[in-house]
């Protein structure tokens, strides 16, 4: 496939001819930075993982210039930096066992800037050729610019070719700022109990991000783990980790609904019921 970046890289773990190992994506998830997808879409690697007959594909739209660094990577320039940042991603995507791994090597002003059509051209060629059946992407409320920016590229991608991509689902996901705020019948439950090892591994090998200062590691293997216990204050543990998304295929599925009205409108329930909680017994 051809992309707009030179520097673009496309990986297929098992060797399979590149169009081959993406038309057999069933799911797919498209994330602002390298170890995002396995923050954000370990469901996705773990419901294809060993499996035949489901395949996950993981598409990065940014080229990891700006990464914090510290240590042995401190001296690194921003070159040598997106050299190693492309080289964890395709560790990540051997690990997981994914159908190929994308890397589309945009800068992050290029994600967030709403009139730069050509990253939403990559991601719709991308997702006409996979045809996934369910895709994952940041969701609205998240707190980092460019996840939102790499989030609404995506959304005008998928409406762009809606007529030829029908997804049964399309998730919003956690990353810079949990989803447990949702109501719960708003929420989408995730779970990512299985294969605790292969998780910790995925998110492990980005040793430029770990070792450099943020031990994400950790902090997804807490955050999955505190969902599942927290999510149902009237009953005892179903799995040993969550993962909380919001649902954005009415944004696919209705064009002409604004991404930010969606949005509030599941915060304003969220402000409702607090509400109605406390007047309760006030």
């Amino acid at each position: 496939m051809q992309f707009h970046k030179s520097t673009a890289d496309f990986f297929v773990p098992d060797g399979t001819p590149a169009e081959a190992a993406i038309a057999r994506t069933t799911h797919l998830c498209i994330s602002a930075h390298q170890d995002d997808i396995e923050i954000m879409a370990y469901h996705g690697v773990a419901e294809c993982f060993g499996r035949k007959d489901k395949w996950f594909t993981g598409v990065v739209v940014t080229n990891g210039a700006g990464s914090p660094r510290t240590g042995i990577y401190g001296d690194f320039s921003d070159q040598e930096m997106q050299q190693v940042r492309v080289l964890e991603q395709r560790k990540a995507a051997y690990v997981g066992e994914y159908a190929c791994q994308i890397q589309l090597a945009f800068t992050s002003a290029e994600a967030r800037n709403p009139k730069e059509r050509v990253v939403v051209e990559d991601l719709a060629k991308i997702l006409v050729a996979a045809k996934p059946e369910y895709v994952y992407l940041h969701n609205p409320a998240d707190k980092h610019d460019t996840h939102v920016g790499t989030m609404m590229r995506s959304i005008a991608a998928l409406r762009a070719v809606r007529d030829q991509v029908k997804p049964r689902k399309v998730y919003g996901c956690e990353v810079w700022r949990d989803l447990d705020w949702l109501l719960d019948e708003d929420k989408q439950v995730l779970p990512v109990s299985a294969r605790s090892n292969i998780a910790a591994a995925l998110v492990g090998v980005f040793d430029s991000q770990v070792s450099g200062g943020k031990r994400y590691d950790l902090a997804t293997a807490g955050r999955r783990l505190a969902h599942a216990t927290y999510h149902a204050s009237h009953g005892t543990d179903q799995e040993s980790a969550l993962n909380f998304a919001m649902d954005l295929t009415p944004l696919i599925e209705d064009p002409s609904l604004a991404v930010a009205d969606y949005a509030l409108s599941l915060v304003d329930r969220f402000r409702a019921d607090v509400a109605r909680r406390v007047n309760s017994v006030a």
